[in-house]
């Protein structure tokens, strides 16, 4: 099974499970400022008049986060014959806009991705003298596969596996709510019939009213 299988699949059971949210990490250097503890945040913005990238509230990645993010969300969604890369897509964006909204799911999230995000860079470092968005796939991949199950993964990974989770949820969650993730899946949505005849007889045999 191809890893672009794996996370279709992840997405799915994913809407029916809790994400694990656990890291100690203290955010850093990746972070640009954002308050903490914002007041409360009143109505939502019209996005559809008002939004700009960064408008409704500061984002948060600096420019090595964002090729930081990149490189993960291409390692977890990359492009195949059918679609094209996660970032290529706007799910870098999506992710920045999610962490740096000051929503209770989202400010959760943030507490995760963000010391995630300077642990995955620290071990590039460590393993092979890089940053991570500069590491090969290999060698992406071989810090990857030590996260990649929270279940599976050693003591020493066990707080960065739950970090990978709830980026990965994120990554799958941006890339498969645009057109071409949908395209991907082959989600049609509501379509328009000129008529409708009534449920199938096989349904209503299976709902027992036939």
């Amino acid at each position: 099974m191809d890893r672009r299988t794996t996370i279709k699949w992840m997405f799915a059971a994913a809407a029916a499970m809790p994400s694990l949210k656990t890291f100690g990490y203290t955010p850093a250097k990746l972070a640009l400022d954002v308050a903490p503890n914002l007041p409360g945040y009143g109505t939502d913005p019209d996005l559809v008049k008002e939004w700009k990238p960064g408008g409704p509230w500061p984002l948060t990645l600096s420019a090595p986060a964002r090729a930081l993010v990149a490189a993960l969300c291409d390692l977890i969604i990359p492009a195949d014959d059918v679609s094209p890369a996660a970032s290529s897509v706007g799910v870098v964006d999506f992710i920045d806009e999610w962490i740096s909204a000051p929503y209770p799911e989202q400010r959760a999230d943030r507490q995760i991705v963000l010391p995630g995000l300077v642990w995955i860079d620290a071990e590039a470092d460590k393993r092979f003298g890089k940053q991570f968005a500069e590491l090969n796939d290999a060698q992406r991949s071989a810090i990857a596969d030590d996260i990649c199950q929270p279940a599976h993964a050693a003591p020493q990974f066990q707080t960065a596996a739950n970090f990978f989770a709830t980026f990965r949820d994120l990554t799958a969650g941006g890339f498969y709510t645009t057109p071409v993730g949908m395209k991907d899946i082959g989600y049609t949505g509501n379509v328009p019939l000129e008529r409708f005849d009534g449920p199938p007889l096989e349904a209503l045999k299976k709902a027992g009213l036939a």
